[in-house]
C-alpha cells in the first residue's frame, strides 16, 4: 500500500517563518493473522466474561450442597416453611421480622421488615481439612468464634442447637462426623465414659467367603429392582422350594389349590349359618 502523504492546510506566515514542508505518515503493517471459521470460533469455549478483560472469578460451591442428600438420615424437625433462606444455611432460626416505622413528629406508621443480618463465610474445618462455605447471621458468626471453630458448633449435641442446625447444618454435621478426626474423638469419649466400643456393620462372612464384595452385592441388587425379579427373604422350606424353583404350571396348580381352599371355606361357613337359621 502506497504512503499516505499528507499537505500542510494554507494558513498566513510571517516572512521569517520556514517554508511548507510536507509530512508523510505511514501506517504499520498488522500482523499476520490466519482467518478463523464463524463455525470454529462461535464452538471455541471463551475464558473471558463479555465486554471485559478479566477472568471470570471462582467461587466455592456450598458445603452443604457437596453431601449427599441419600445417604443423610432426615433432618428430625423439617424444613422451615416461613423464612425458606434458613434451609440453605445456618441461620439459628432468624426470620423476616416485620413492624412499622412511626414519623416523630405526627405519629404516622408506614409498615417494614427487616431481613437477618446474614453473610457468606468461608471458616476453616479441622475435621475436614477444609474451608466451609455457607451462608449464616452475624449471631451464628459470634457464636462459632466463642466455641473455637465450626467443628465445634456442627457437633453440639443439645435440642437448641440441632433446631438452630437446620437442614443445611444437619447435612454439613454429618459430613464431620464421617471423618476419621471426628471417629476417633468420639471413641475416646465412650472409653473415657466407660462404654464399649461402637461396633460398626461388617459385611456378611458368608458372602466374603464366596468371594463378593459390597460394591457387586449392590450392583446385583439394583439389577433385579431393574428387572423387577422377586426376593426371598430368609429361609425357603419344602413346600415352598417347590413353587419357587417351578415352573409356570407348578405355579398354576399352587394357584388352583388356593381357590378350592377358599370355595371349601367358604361352603363350610354358608352351611353353619344355614343352620343356625331357625325354620318355621
Amino acid at each position: 500500500m502506497p504512503p499516505i502523504r499528507l499537505a500542510a492546510a494554507p494558513s498566513r506566515r510571517c516572512v521569517s517563518s520556514s517554508p511548507s514542508t510536507t509530512t508523510t505518515f505511514t501506517r504499520p503493517r498488522a500482523p499476520f493473522q490466519t482467518a478463523i471459521p464463524p463455525t470454529a470460533s462461535a464452538a471455541a469455549p471463551s475464558s473471558s466474561r463479555g465486554l471485559s478483560t478479566s477472568a471470570p472469578l471462582w467461587r466455592q460451591k456450598p458445603s452443604h450442597l457437596t453431601v449427599p442428600a441419600a445417604r443423610v438420615p432426615a433432618y428430625p424437625y423439617g424444613p422451615f416453611r416461613t423464612y425458606k433462606q434458613a434451609n440453605e444455611g445456618l441461620f439459628a432460626g432468624a426470620k423476616v421480622r416485620f413492624g412499622n416505622v412511626v414519623a416523630e413528629r405526627y405519629g404516622n406508621k408506614s409498615r417494614t421488615s427487616w431481613l437477618p443480618n446474614r453473610h457468606t463465610k468461608r471458616l476453616w474445618s479441622p475435621a475436614l481439612a477444609g474451608f466451609v462455605r455457607t451462608r449464616m447471621t452475624a449471631r451464628v458468626l459470634r457464636t462459632i468464634d466463642l466455641l473455637g471453630g465450626i467443628d465445634e458448633y456442627l457437633l453440639g449435641s443439645k435440642t437448641r442447637r440441632i433446631k438452630d442446625l437446620g437442614p443445611a447444618g444437619w447435612a454439613l454435621r454429618w459430613k464431620v462426623m464421617q471423618t476419621p478426626a471426628v471417629r476417633e474423638r468420639f471413641a475416646r469419649e465412650r472409653a473415657a465414659l466407660g462404654l464399649p466400643p461402637k461396633e460398626e456393620a461388617a459385611f456378611p462372612q458368608e458372602l466374603t467367603a464366596e468371594g463378593l464384595t459390597s460394591e457387586a452385592v449392590l450392583s446385583e441388587v439394583d439389577g433385579m429392582l431393574e428387572r423387577g425379579d422377586e426376593f426371598v427373604i430368609g429361609e425357603v422350606r419344602e413346600g415352598e422350594d417347590i413353587v419357587v424353583k417351578g415352573g409356570a404350571e407348578t405355579v398354576e396348580e399352587a394357584r388352583e389349590a388356593a381357590r378350592d381352599i377358599e370355595l371349601s371355606l367358604d361352603e363350610a361357613i354358608k352351611s353353619k349359618e344355614d343352620a343356625k337359621t331357625p325354620r318355621p
